[in-house]
């Protein structure tokens, strides 16, 4: 697969350097050319600028949040048609949603660039859960919640997610994006708020009374 990251930092490396050793094209679009080429060299992609970037076949988003929009905004004529990977976090101090409750940052990064498909994903884990190989605990593998609208799109992430030794997971439609964005910033509270084990908020599946 033909993948375009437009950043370069932690969640570029991470992301980037799984898909790149798993065999995908990876093409580092960065701002900073010495940076973006240092990035590349690290793990086994091709460096370029962000409008090469955004004219692959999938595309990570991979800029702060506050970037997200304007960046996405101004590529918005490249992206059209393509598949965007959203794992921004509006999250800002006291763990509170930057996007309040108004649209999610997935719908806003979609209102920005008409035409492109847009998943949200790996916006739940630190960076560093990226560079495992592969990320499964208490031998259970990793499940990324997806929320999209697109199917093919959809597939192409799952794919993905797969590469990375994980399990992709229906998180419905983009409408829904709001909702995993809310449980990032909850998590992250929980985590490094209260350091407390996120996972054991919740009980197995077996005793979810579904």
């Amino acid at each position: 697969m033909r993948i375009g990251i437009i950043g370069t930092g932690a969640m570029a490396e991470g992301l980037g350097g799984q898909w790149a050793r798993a065999g995908h094209d990876v093409l580092v679009g960065g701002r900073d050319e010495r940076r973006t080429a240092e990035l590349a060299a690290r793990i086994g992609a091709r460096a370029g600028d962000p409008g090469q970037a955004a004219l692959r076949d999938v595309v990570l988003l991979a800029v702060p949040y506050a970037a997200a929009v304007p960046v996405v905004s101004a590529l918005a004529d490249a992206l059209a048609g393509r598949t965007l990977i959203d794992c921004t976090n509006p999250v800002g101090p006291g763990f509170r949603l930057e996007t309040g409750g108004g649209p999610s940052a997935a719908e806003r990064i979609a209102a920005a660039a008409p035409g492109v498909r847009v998943v949200k994903a790996f916006n739940l884990c630190h960076e560093s859960v990226w560079r495992l190989t592969p990320p499964v605990f208490d031998d259970r593998p990793l499940a990324v919640p997806l929320c999209g609208d697109d199917p093919a799109a959809l597939e192409s992430v799952r794919r993905l997610v797969r590469d990375l030794g994980c399990e992709p997971v229906n998180g419905g439609g983009l409408d829904r994006a709001a909702l995993l964005e809310a449980t990032a910033a909850f998590l992250i509270g929980l985590w490094v708020g209260e350091g407390a084990d996120a996972q054991a908020i919740a009980p197995p599946l077996r005793h979810a009374g579904v």
